[in-house]
């Protein structure tokens, strides 16, 4: 059976976006409320904060091991220093900031908004020569997102609606088609939030007010739950030197039962296993 425990008592106002960099072995995550990114490095055990300032919804992995963060306003790259470079900014009249993204294969980043209404906010993708455009819209909070391991799938969440979608992913040309629904969430309290690939197809989803994670066939079928004692399980991630290790992230809630903690990160092991994520290349 998986077991979980505590690995970061961190209390996070909103602790999100785990990201495993396999090179450092280091976990990176956001505390969006904050404004802040922490960094927990595996060999030490300890964790530090490398970047204070305007709220991160979501941030990759550059190919140069950079990071790229895409804030309220703008999409930056955070070097080693612990400078911010090279920012290029962000408008969308229907959006209140981005949150929760991901790379792909070529380095294109697929990016979702906080909508200003239930259905403003929108996905849209950053290619590496500079050029942006919006994919789809209709959503208020846009979630976790993945490809499946074949490169053949793109899935992504809508938590205004508890819904999770699939469509047929073009690899080459970063195009996607066919959306389709294949979850839908229930009851209200069970709000799909991130989500992370395994290598065999499937995935898990955080739920927000749900106190779990929720594993999930290719095809949307739930085949298992994993209670996570957190009332506000965000994301998760796979990492680890075999990437059988998994990380979830928390957000604080005080109208939380006591014996529930908030806001920490949690390790999960017997989950499962994932690979690398993949590396964007908007700076590089």
């Amino acid at each position: 059976m998986p077991e979980v425990t505590l690995l970061i008592p961190s209390r996070c106002t909103l602790g999100e976006g785990p990201l495993w960099d396999e090179t450092k072995r280091v976990l990176y995550w956001s505390d969006i409320e904050a404004g802040e990114l922490h960094a927990w490095t595996e060999a030490t055990g300890q964790t530090r904060r490398i970047y204070s300032g305007p709220k991160v919804g979501g941030f990759t992995l550059e190919a140069d091991g950079a990071l790229a963060l895409f804030r309220v306003n703008d999409y930056v790259r955070l070097g080693g220093d612990g400078q911010c470079t090279q920012s290029r900014p962000f408008h969308d009249e229907g959006s209140e900031r981005f949150n929760d993204v991901t790379a792909d294969p070529h380095g294109r980043v697929f990016a979702g908004t906080i909508g200003l209404s239930a259905t403003s906010g929108g996905v849209f993708r950053y290619d590496p020569d500079g050029s942006s455009r919006l994919l789809f819209r209709g959503t208020g909070v846009s979630n976790g997102m993945g490809f499946s391991p074949d490169l053949r799938t793109f899935y992504w969440t809508c938590s205004t609606t508890g819904r999770i979608f699939a469509f047929d992913y073009a690899v080459e040309t970063g195009e996607i088609s066919n959306r389709r629904l294949i979850h839908q969430a229930q009851p209200a309290n069970d709000i799909p939030d991130g989500l992370c690939m395994d290598t065999k197809g499937g995935f898990w989803s955080a739920r927000w007010d749900g106190s779990r994670i929720v594993h999930h066939q290719a095809d949307g079928t739930v085949d298992g739950a994993l209670a996570i004692p957190a009332l506000r399980p965000t994301s998760c991630c796979f990492g680890g030197e075999k990437f059988n290790q998994l990380f979830v992230t928390s957000a604080r809630a005080d109208e939380a039962p006591k014996e529930l903690v908030g806001g920490g990160v949690f390790l999960v092991t017997g989950a499962g296993q994932g690979g690398p994520v993949k590396r964007s290349r908007l700076f590089c």
